[in-house]
Formats: structure tokens, C-alpha cells, sequence
């Protein structure tokens, strides 16, 4: 009896052992975010804010010139722009502590150029330290942002420049309390003021900075501070200005590569799947066209359409989302701009108001060493750090949620967990309808987080397959939601000689308006394209009929119709079709230009009759890789296509990233004739294009 005991005892030990190590977890494969990398992702929503003093000099890109005594907001209110973006569920604020015209946000003690030689608080505020305290209040973290290249800076180009960056970059990390994320504009060298040299400089963004030994003082002094930008960062800009990750995001990039100057931006939006170091991807985009505020821009706040889009299109593909308010002159963020972000949280949270899978019965074909603590359960248990695994040798594996009964299902989210690095390669999502099961999705990455809108279906049972691994399968989080049905707003186009066509999804019908009121189901039912060539604001809605839901308003302003406009003169290229630059079809476009015709180059056109005109907007090429972009121009208006008068010269800044319809506002004037004149090129492209030119007018 005894050795029948000693036996068993022995065999339990073994048991237990042989347990311990079969119940084994998976392995972390690949490059592995950091700690600091994994609190990052997880704020998944936070702000951007630029406010400076091209706030007050309707800029862009400063020049460098610009007196400081511009900067005097008449009503600064930093808790306000906490209060919006904590309501909003964002987790922080970036500021723009510095831009590229130089001008500090706080009273640097290494420049003249800053808020102490400015109005506001009569040179004694410091908008980051202010900013610093509501952020603390609100429970927000603060990051910043401090442009590297100076357009002011007399020795910028020179190492004395570089002593003089990292000072303030001391100044900024020292003084403030923590900085979750430090953020380095790609924009570097170019023409400046440059202490009153006004000329052009260049330097080579890798090496001039140093980054290795500024990463180096970053650290000793903020190690919890996350860096974003140029050299070795720790987060990658996803390669657009339009807030839209790749629907394949790796988290993993070719450093080397970049930094060796082999990665072109583009492949951001993408990442590498056989990437050495974990750089996840971050969206930046602002509410409205441009990054400052400027008031022609207050009824240009982004559609709620689109701004739905964007977050889909980044939180949803396995990216963090940095959304810019432009705050105003007042140092308010504008009710508009708010206005539309309330709609879109309220959009959000309605789409996740209830998950669906919480409930059901939920299975694998395969669960690591079909151990409960790898089930496949663990998937809907609210618990991030529990999580459905398989076996080291599994690569593909299919997990089941079958229902009580039928359920409307249009949202599926997926999350790995990324501690263990990213694996999933591609998967697939089957739904079980009338007991036939249907493929309604096939994609590839998923990462921290992989939102997917599917045609709603009644579903009996939800399957997701992945079909393609880089190793075992971990995944900590699958749900399921049912959204309410979103109506998307109808599309507005005039074309030259004034005819309205409106176009909605689904032949849903549209209601309109012209007078400036906004449309309801009793306003003008759209029947057919109708003619409209005087100045006009139409509004119109979408309607489902089905449903009794409406979308949200969509507002366009034309001046008068182009009919009578003609191109009346070219210095270069095909005077026959220049016409495509005034037919109100954004999808054409003419260039002009060529080696044998550098730039400055000139079209002339002629509106037909006088106009009382404030400005002009020029559209970049919409369509294709190489937009032959217009950097610099030059504006002149004529009444009698004789006498010439300068109206508006001067670059259009940040236009190769974001290659939206330019903006340019002048003194109010008369003219019948228009000259716009293509002065330089993006990257000095001999050959440029318009897609649109446009008239602003006035009363």
C-alpha cells in the first residue's frame, strides 16, 4: 500500500509539472511595443491645437517676419479648449508651442520672439503653462509641439541653431510637468526671413539635427515622453494629412530604411510587415481645410460624413487619431468646430452603445493546450489582458459566436494583443443567415484595434476566420454592435453654366434649399438637374424613407456661374483645353509648363463682366500620384485686360501634404480679367496644374 501511495504522489507531481508546462503562453514574436508605446495606442483619441501668431496674419506657414506684437487674442480661455476635449472623450492636448515662423507659445529665454513681446497679459503670460494647468484640471495629457525647422532664427542651417533647438527643447520638458508626446514637424528648410537675410536654405533633415544624440537628451530628461516625427521616433505619421490609415496597418516599420532615406512617406499608411521596430502609425488631421483658423473657413468645418469616415479609418484601422482645432482669435475654440465634434461623439457612441456578443455561446477549433485560461471566451469578457490563443504551430484558426436567436449586426471590432506583438495577417468574418453562412468581410491587419462596418444582417451566428498568421493566434477582444442606420448627406455639383445636379446613396430623396434655410421633408423635393447661375448657399438633405431618418445638411456656396468666363491667354501649354480649369468639375485638370517653358508661368481669363471680388481659391489636381503642385503664385486683376494691379503673392504653404483647395482673400476690388501666375513649383517641378480656379465675391 505504501509504494501504491508513493506512486500516486509521484504521478501527481509529474502531472502537475507536465501542466505547468504544456499551459505555457505564447511566446512574444517580433518587434514588441514598449510600455510607454502601449499607454500611447490606448489613448486612441486625443487633440491637436494650433495658435499662433499665424492665427492673426491668416497664414499658414509664417514666413518668420511677423511682429509679435500681432499675437493678442481678446478672450483666451484654456479651459475651454480642455472642457471640449475632455467632453469629446479625447485624453489630451498637443500643442503648437512653436511653429515654423518661430514664435514661442511660452517666454523662452533664448529669443526675443515670443508672448512676452506681445500684448496679450501685457508680455507676461505663458499660454503652456496655462495650457499645462487645464490639462491637469481636466484629467487631459499634454503633449507639444516644437517645429525644428525656424524660418526666423538668423543661424538656422548652422550647428549654433542646433544648441539653440535643444534649449528650448529643455525648456519645454523641464518646466511643464510631464509631456506624454513631443512632436517634430517633417517640414524643414526653405525660404525665411532668417534674422533679415530672406533667403533660401537647405539642410539635410537626417543629419543636420543630429537626432540621435537629441533623442538621447530627450530621454535623460522626459523618459516617459513618447516621440513623434523625424529620426528614431517612437511613432510614425501615417503618411497624410486626411486622417485615413491603410486597411493593412503594421505597427512594425524599416527604420533603418527611413532613415536611411529609402522608405518614401507613402508606404506609412501601411507600415512593413517585415519592419525590426515598432513605430505604430498616428492620423493627424484638422476639423476644417487648413490647420490655423481662418474665418472664410467657418463654413468649412469638415462634413459629419466625413469626420465618421476618419475615425473609422483610423482608431479603426489599428492607428491612434490626432484631430486639430484650430483655435480662433478670440483664443476660443469656434462653436462650429465644436458643434461638429459633438455630433460625431454622439455618432460614435450610439454606434457602441450595446455589445452583442457578450451573451452568446462562443467556441474555437482550436485553444492552446485547450487550456480555460487561452479560451475562446476570453474574447468577450471586458478583460484586455485575457485572451483567445492557439497552439505554437497554429496559424490559422476559426472562433464561433452563435446566438439565442436572429440579431441585426453591422459593426465587428477585433483587437490582438499587441504586448505580444502583431501577427494576424489576414482574416475573414462569416455570418450565418436562414442557416447558410455568407462571407461579409475579407481583410488583412488587425493590431490594437480593427473596426469593420458591414451591411447589416440578422444574423444567427457570427464566424471569424484567420487565415493567415506570422505566428500563433492572440487575440484579447472580439465584439459586436448593431449601429443605427447612418444616412450620408447628398452630393451638391454646379457645373459652368449654372446647372445643380444632387446626388444621394442608395436613391434615397433629397430636399433643398436656397435660401439659406435649412431643408426639412416639406422643403423642395429634388427631381431632376436644375439651373441655378447666380450667387446661391444650397442646403439639402438626404432622407430614408424606411427608416424616417435624415442626414445631417450639406452646404455649398457658388458664386455666379462660369458660363460666360473664357480663357483669354496662356504663356504655355493647350490654350483649347485650359477651359477645364473653369468647367466646376473638380476631376479635370490642365498644366502648363514644361523644360522648354520654365516657371513663372501665366493664364489670363476673362469673367466676362466686372465683378466685385476679396479673392481667389486655386484647387490643386485631384486625381492621380503626381499633382504637379503650384508652391508659389502671384494674383493680378484688371477691368479693362490693360492695367494691371497686384492682389495676392506669395506661397502655398503645406500644400504638398495636404493638397486641398487654397484659400487667398485680398482688399475688396472690381475686375473683369484675372491673371494667375504660377511663380515655383512643389519639389521645383518644371510642369504644374490647376484643377479649379475661382473668384471670390463680395457685395
Amino acid at each position: 500500500m505504501k509504494n501504491v501511495f508513493l506512486f500516486l504522489c509521484l504521478f501527481c507531481i509529474t502531472s502537475s509539472i507536465n501542466s505547468q508546462k504544456i499551459v505555457k503562453a505564447p511566446e512574444p514574436f517580433g518587434p514588441l511595443p514598449t510600455q510607454k508605446q502601449l499607454d500611447w495606442q490606448e489613448m486612441e483619441f486625443y487633440a491637436f491645437v494650433h495658435f499662433s501668431l499665424n492665427t492673426f496674419t491668416n497664414k499658414e506657414w509664417g514666413y518668420g517676419d511677423e511682429s509679435p506684437a500681432l499675437f493678442n487674442p481678446t478672450n483666451l480661455d484654456v479651459r475651454q479648449w480642455a472642457r471640449i476635449v475632455k467632453a469629446a472623450g479625447m485624453k489630451g492636448i498637443i500643442l503648437v508651442a512653436k511653429h515654423h515662423d518661430g514664435f514661442c507659445l511660452w517666454p523662452s529665454a533664448y529669443t526675443e520672439r515670443s508672448v512676452k513681446n506681445s500684448p496679450w497679459k501685457n508680455g507676461k503670460g505663458d499660454l503652456v503653462k496655462e495650457l499645462a494647468a487645464a490639462c491637469k484640471e481636466y484629467d487631459l495629457k499634454l503633449g507639444l509641439y516644437l517645429s525644428p525647422w525656424d524660418r526666423n532664427h538668423a543661424e538656422y542651417g548652422k550647428p549654433e541653431y542646433i544648441t539653440y533647438f535643444r534649449n528650448q527643447l529643455k525648456e519645454l520638458l523641464t518646466n511643464y510637468g510631464d509631456v506624454f508626446e513631443m512632436w517634430f514637424d517633417g517640414a524643414n528648410g526653405g525660404d525665411g526671413y532668417y534674422g533679415g537675410a530672406n533667403e533660401t536654405r537647405k539642410i539635410n533633415t537626417l543629419e543636420y539635427y543630429n537626432w540621435d544624440e537629441t533623442y538621447k537628451l530627450i530621454y535623460s530628461i522626459a523618459p516617459k515622453t513618447l516621440v513623434w516625427g523625424i529620426g528614431p521616433s517612437e511613432a510614425r505619421w501615417i503618411g497624410n494629412e486626411e486622417g485615413r490609415a491603410g486597411k493593412t496597418n503594421w505597427s512594425l516599420l524599416r527604420q533603418k530604411d527611413e532613415l536611411a532615406g529609402k522608405v518614401h512617406y507613402t508606404e506609412f499608411m501601411s507600415g512593413h510587415e517585415n519592419g525590426e521596430k515598432w513605430v505604430p502609425g498616428e492620423a493627424d488631421v484638422s476639423i476644417r481645410p487648413g490647420w490655423f483658423y481662418h474665418a472664410t473657413e467657418d463654413d468649412k468645418v469638415r462634413p459629419l460624413d466625413e469626420m465618421v469616415d476618419i475615425y473609422y479609418e483610423s482608431i479603426g484601422r489599428n492607428a491612434t487619431l490626432l484631430l486639430n482645432l484650430p483655435v480662433d482669435r478670440r483664443g476660443l475654440v469656434h462653436e462650429n468646430d465644436e458643434a461638429r465634434l459633438k455630433e460625431l461623439v454622439s455618432t460614435i457612441k450610439a454606434d457602441f452603445k450595446t455589445e452583442l456578443l457578450v451573451g452568446s455561446k462562443i467556441s474555437a477549433d482550436n485553444v492552446r493546450v485547450n487550456s480555460t485560461e487561452f479560451a475562446a471566451k476570453n474574447v468577450a469578457d471586458g478583460n484586455k489582458k485575457t485572451y483567445w490563443a492557439t497552439d505554437d504551430t497554429i496559424k490559422t484558426a476559426s472562433i464561433t459566436f452563435e446566438f439565442d436567436k436572429p440579431t441585426a449586426v453591422d459593426r465587428i471590432l477585433l483587437q490582438e494583443d499587441i504586448a505580444l506583438g502583431q501577427r494576424v495577417k489576414s482574416f475573414n468574418v462569416e455570418v450565418k443567415v436562414d442557416g447558410k453562412w455568407k462571407t461579409v468581410a475579407t481583410e488583412t491587419t488587425i493590431g490594437y484595434k480593427r473596426i469593420l462596418r458591414i451591411e447589416r444582417v440578422e444574423a444567427s451566428a457570427i464566424r471569424i476566420n484567420i487565415t493567415d498568421s506570422k505566428a500563433s493566434i492572440v487575440i484579447s477582444t472580439i465584439q459586436a454592435y448593431n449601429a443605427p442606420t447612418f444616412v450620408r448627406m447628398p452630393e451638391i455639383s454646379r457645373d459652368r453654366n449654372g446647372d445643380v445636379t444632387l446626388k444621394s446613396e442608395e436613391g434615397n430623396p433629397i430636399y433643398y434649399t436656397v435660401d439659406g434655410t435649412n431643408p426639412t421633408e416639406k422643403s423642395t423635393l429634388y427631381k431632376g438637374v436644375f439651373r441655378y447661375n447666380k450667387a446661391v448657399q444650397i442646403k439639402a438633405i438626404s432622407f430614408n424613407d424606411t427608416e424616417k431618418i435624415r442626414s445631417a445638411v450639406r452646404t455649398v456656396k457658388y458664386g455666379a456661374s462660369k458660363e460666360n468666363w473664357k480663357i483669354s491667354k496662356v504663356s504655355s501649354g493647350d490654350l483649347k483645353s485650359a477651359d477645364r480649369i473653369i468647367d466646376g468639375n473638380p476631376n479635370t485638370e490642365w498644366a502648363f509648363g514644361s523644360e522648354e517653358n520654365k516657371l513663372p508661368q501665366e493664364i489670363t481669363i476673362d469673367m466676362g463682366t466686372v465683378l466685385t471680388i476679396n479673392g481667389f481659391t486655386y484647387l490643386p489636381q485631384q486625381v492621380g500620384h503626381n499633382l504637379n503642385l503650384i508652391s508659389n503664385y502671384e494674383f493680378y486683376t484688371s477691368t479693362d485686360n490693360v492695367t494691371w494691379k497686384l492682389q495676392s503673392q506669395g506661397e502655398f504653404s503645406n500644400i504638398k501634404h495636404n493638397p486641398i483647395e487654397q484659400v487667398k482673400t485680398f482688399k475688396k476690388t472690381k475686375a473683369r480679367y484675372i491673371r494667375f501666375v504660377a511663380t515655383s513649383g512643389v519639389a521645383k517641378t518644371s510642369t504644374v496644374s490647376i484643377a479649379e480656379i475661382n473668384v471670390i465675391e463680395t457685395p
